[in-house]
């Protein structure tokens, strides 16, 4: 008996999103800024093999399924990436210590 390849792949995301919603929900406050930046990390590979998808092509029609998922999966990543560094940013000012002004 085979698995059909779909079903296999399927379930496998499905799996991914309740580690990934365990995982990210357990952490305690004060990993939430590594755990970004290790968000911010895995979202530039995203955008790389996203890129690769959006030129990947054989023909000249530039509007071919890789080609619009490839570029939507650039601007997906890009406004994730650029977001998570500015939660971390936030999440880094809250740790800093107030200065008080001498008159």
């Amino acid at each position: 008996m085979e698995i059909d390849p779909f079903i296999f792949r399927f379930s496998i995301f499905i799996l991914s999103i309740f580690v990934g919603y365990y995982v990210v929900w357990s952490v305690t406050p004060s990993l939430h800024t590594p755990l970004m930046s290790v968000t911010n990390a895995i979202s530039s590979v995203i955008i790389v093999g996203a890129i690769i998808a959006a030129l990947a092509s054989s023909s000249s029609n530039i509007f071919e399924t890789s080609n619009v998922f490839g570029y939507l999966g650039i601007i997906l990543a890009s406004v994730n990436i650029f977001g998570g560094f500015l939660v971390t940013q936030r999440m880094l000012q809250m740790y800093k210590k107030k200065k008080k002004n001498k008159k």
